[in-house]
């Protein structure tokens, strides 16, 4: 069992992603900007952060800059909808920030499953 972080300021995706990681048995806590996950972070210190990229007060992008000054070994999934035809990929982005997943929305919930599965074995 695993402790994972969702930030998301969408409640249905939080709703969503929490009944399906509890079900694979990992405890789940949620957060609906960046700022309110960084505190949940700092107290619970989770294995894994799915974080989506545009939310409002903290976006995606400063969270992880922030979450890697503070937390250098954070595993974070980033996530955020297709933005076919934008001039940045900001999930493209979020890796070079330090995210080392990407998930686009909308998502499969066996591809969720996967990604999280992928990342718990390879934390260091």
């Amino acid at each position: 069992m695993a402790t994972i972080l969702i930030i998301d300021d969408d409640p249905q995706i939080c709703d969503l992603l929490e009944q399906v990681l509890e079900k694979e048995g990992h405890l789940v806590h949620s957060a609906v900007n960046g700022e309110e996950g960084i505190d949940l972070y700092r107290q619970h210190l989770p294995d894994l952060i799915i974080l989506d990229i545009l939310m409002p007060e903290k976006e995606g992008l400063e969270t992880i800059l922030d979450l890697r000054r503070e937390f250098p070994n954070v595993m974070v999934i980033a996530m955020s909808a297709a933005s076919e035809g934008a001039k940045i990929d900001l999930l493209e982005l979020a890796q070079r920030l330090g995210a080392q997943y990407r998930m686009t929305k909308p998502f499969q919930l066996k591809t969720v499953i996967e990604l999280v599965n992928s990342a718990l074995s390879n934390k260091v």
